[in-house]
């Protein structure tokens, strides 16, 4: 119930409730599940530059100066591929992971910050151990559940004095999806506060409206969502993100390139930065109904479903998903638009991104 009443409200719902039979355990369940979707209209970040602030603010760095990746958005076709953080306390199979991509000519790798509301270790921690061991590069990504306003802040002012200068901006799955249930969701902003606060730390101005004395150096990044619910709103939303400082794009796992390609036409007004189009390689049959039926936001269409259904064998079906997977990126590749793509390995599987990518990029 909770889950619907999410999805209902991503339709533009503003009146949710229950009937009979109705108890108070699953209102509040709703309640829990209506907060990441009900604050996304929450994007004041703070207060206005003012004062001597306003005069001594600095011109935010050019993104190919910020980093290593920054450099290189835009000028080539990049492959950035998600490694999976651990839930305990060794990193040594993320590390391996990382090291295996860049040994095989990976871009860059990026860390989720607590997908699904599961509590693991810290993207920003596993991004130092594998900058030290690999020397690769990697995105972070930040989101807006666990973290109030000051926490953030002091967080990206940590992550570029680390030499963490690619950030992800989103605003996270509620705790109600994970394995802390009960854990505070705050939500003080949305991705997009969010990207307009790490823009004003770029021009040296904290949350307060205040000066710093020196400014960030992060280059911004923003998700979303081909296959929204909601296509209106994602479209609201992607623009709104380009115009607080998104410098580039990693968009939801895509399986019909149609949809993708409604998407970019839809948001052809809005300034473009570089695309990196999802790709997550389906394992089996159950898996695709999994995402489909329980994972908010991804949608796989029948043809899919059906080819994965008459795969047989679930190596069968293991290689058809990786058929698929190459199938919509090679569509995708002939997209204007899209300068990247952003790989989720099957259950921590790296082995299979090179079978994705092999001969197309």
């Amino acid at each position: 119930m909770g889950e619907y009443a999410r999805r209902f409200a991503q339709q533009g719902i503003s009146l949710i409730g229950g009937c009979c039979g109705t108890t108070p355990a699953q209102i509040k369940e709703m309640s829990s599940f209506l907060r990441s979707v009900t604050k996304v209209k929450t994007v004041t970040v703070s207060a206005p530059v003012h004062g001597s602030a306003e005069k001594l603010q600095i011109t935010p760095a050019k993104t190919e100066d910020k980093s290593p990746f920054g450099a290189k958005l835009g000028k080539k076709f990049m492959v950035s591929v998600e490694l999976d953080p651990p839930k305990g306390l060794n990193p040594e199979k993320a590390i391996a992971g990382a090291r295996f991509l860049h040994k095989h000519g990976i871009d860059v790798v990026n860390i989720a910050d607590g997908p699904r509301a599961i509590a693991r270790m810290s993207p920003m921690g596993l991004a130092v151990l594998v900058r030290q061991q690999v020397e690769m590069e990697t995105i972070i990504h930040y989101c807006c559940r666990d973290r109030n306003l000051l926490g953030m802040q002091m967080d990206l002012i940590a992550a570029n004095a680390l030499g963490l200068k690619n950030i992800l901006c989103i605003t996270g799955d509620p705790p109600k999806m994970g394995n802390y249930p009960n854990a505070t969701a705050v939500f003080d902003v949305d991705a997009i506060g969010l990207i307009g606060l790490v823009s004003r730390l770029n021009r040296g101005i904290d949350l307060g409206g205040g000066f710093m004395g020196e400014a960030t150096s992060l280059v911004i990044g923003a998700g979303c969502n081909p296959g929204a619910i909601n296509l209106d709103l994602e479209v609201e939303r992607y623009q709104k993100k380009i115009e607080a400082g998104a410098e580039f794009i990693f968009s939801q796992p895509v399986y019909d390139p149609q949809l993708l390609e409604v998407f970019l036409k839809r948001t052809e007004h809005v300034p473009r930065v570089p695309f990196f189009v999802g790709i997550l390689p389906l394992a089996s049959y159950k898996n695709a109904e999994f995402f489909h039926n329980e994972v908010p936001g991804m949608q796989i269409p029948d043809e899919v479903m059906e080819r994965m259904r008459r795969a047989g064998s679930r190596d069968e079906q293991h290689q058809e998903g990786i058929r698929v997977a190459r199938d919509t990126l090679t569509a995708a590749r002939t997209l204007p638009r899209i300068q990247g793509v952003y790989i989720y390995p099957p259950f921590g599987k790296y082995e299979a991104v090179l079978d994705v990518i092999e001969g197309i990029i």
